[in-house]
């Protein structure tokens, strides 16, 4: 029996769960978060409803808006929680009519390749309505002896190592037929695991540390430090041009602007030099839990590597972290710089984070930094200072940006 004709285009995107299979009863708070963070991502795009079918989210344009179902599919792959994206057409739950639709998909699908070689090629069905009259194999050979015959001189049938594969998925709802499965973003849907503060230097390493937070179901709120006059303006445009392309990821982000200059001069002044790095960073911490205070969230985020620079060594970073009193997630912290550039690359951060703007902690930089700092260095160094003080004048020098998606 066909299915009932409910009036929507043939075309739409169908979006696979990742992880959200594995969350048990608590499934449906992740379903529901993902169908959320769909809405708001898609919504600027094109006018669309969305659908929740099984273990997929279908985003569905509506009439007139057809032609930007590539649109919704490329920004619906950057939605963390999806583990493959898909435009695909509809078809009734009929052999002939998913064979007539399953021609348009595949002489669409060879329009993008290339010619005057063959690709190898294979029908592919998963059938989750069980009353459809042809197990998977038999609408496979059905569909397949229909559409090879248009393009005998472009395809071979190759069930091992296919280039070219027409995905048919029979379910109760409705048939789909496609021919690319795009990798998603994976991960879980932001939110789902709370909220967490990243302090963003404006290089590489901290942007990508804050991507692969939000892949973990965290919501990142920003925070940035800028030495006005030793630092200027365009330091902090280029974090906000970061910020929103991050604000891809989360739809909307907050940024908070700190000036540091007077805590910069202050470490300079009454510090050892050595140690100014490790003091800055361990001021930051302080800014960064206060602003999670206010900000409702848990942790916070640093781009910090192992070994990468000085202040990061075992020992420094545990003079930084005992500055602390939220846990610091370091997820970049056993990678090398390669495998940080090229995840910067993936997300679009990396022609960002490269222009030249230095951040603020270059201001008086050390010609010797410590490289094994001790904590009770650390603490008598801070004991000499008004630290207080000139920690609770750059909150309330601060700036809040809410900063949109680009």
């Amino acid at each position: 029996m066909s299915a009932p004709d409910t009036g929507e285009p043939s075309e739409l995107v169908v979006g696979r769960y990742g992880e959200l299979w594995l969350k048990g009863k608590n499934r449906r708070d992740f379903e529901r978060a993902l169908l959320k963070n769909t809405k708001r991502a898609l919504a600027p795009v094109a006018p669309m409803k969305l659908v929740r079918e099984g273990a997929q989210i279908l985003a569905i344009p509506e009439p007139g808006s057809e032609s930007r179902v590539g649109d919704l599919a490329r920004r619906m792959a950057e939605v963390f929680g999806f583990s493959s994206i898909s435009r695909a057409r509809t078809a009734p739950a009929d052999p002939q009519a998913i064979a007539e639709t399953a021609r348009t998909v595949l002489a669409e699908a060879l329009d993008a390749l290339p010619r005057g070689r063959a690709i190898p090629f294979r029908v592919e069905t998963k059938r989750g309505d069980k009353s459809f009259p042809m197990i998977s194999t038999e609408l496979d050979r059905f569909v397949a002896d229909r559409v090879i015959a248009d393009h005998a001189e472009r395809l071979t049938v190759d069930l091992s190592h296919p280039e070219l594969t027409l995905g048919i998925h029979v379910r109760p709802e409705r048939t789909f037929v496609f021919a690319e499965r795009v990798p998603g973003a994976g991960g879980l849907p932001v939110g789902t695991l709370g909220r967490a503060v990243a302090l963003l230097s404006g290089g590489i390493d901290s942007p990508v540390a804050s991507w692969m937070a939000m892949k973990r179901g965290c919501e990142v709120v920003f925070c940035a430090f800028h030495s006005f006059p030793y630092i200027g303006e365009s330091y902090l445009a280029k974090v906000r041009r970061l910020v929103a392309r991050l604000a891809r990821f989360q739809v909307n982000s907050v940024l908070h602007e700190v000036p540091f200059t007077a805590i910069q001069e202050a470490i300079r002044d009454g510090a050892p030099p050595s140690y100014r790095t490790v003091l800055y960073r361990r001021q930051m911490a302080r800014v960064a839990c206060r602003i999670a205070a206010r900000e409702k969230a848990s942790a916070l985020i640093t781009g910090e590597s192992l070994g990468q620079v000085a202040s990061q060594t075992l020992e420094n970073l545990t003079c930084i972290g005992a500055a602390s009193s939220l846990p610091v997630l370091r997820p970049l912290v056993a990678f090398d710089k390669f495998e940080t550039i090229e995840l910067a690359r993936k997300i679009g951060t990396f022609d960002l984070s490269i222009e030249p703007e230095p951040d603020c902690c270059t201001v008086f930089q050390p010609k010797k930094p410590i490289l094994r700092g001790r904590i009770e260095v650390c603490e008598d160094a801070e004991g000499s200072l008004d630290l207080d003080a000139l920690i609770d004048a750059a909150l309330e020098a601060s700036e809040r940006r809410v900063i949109a998606a680009s």
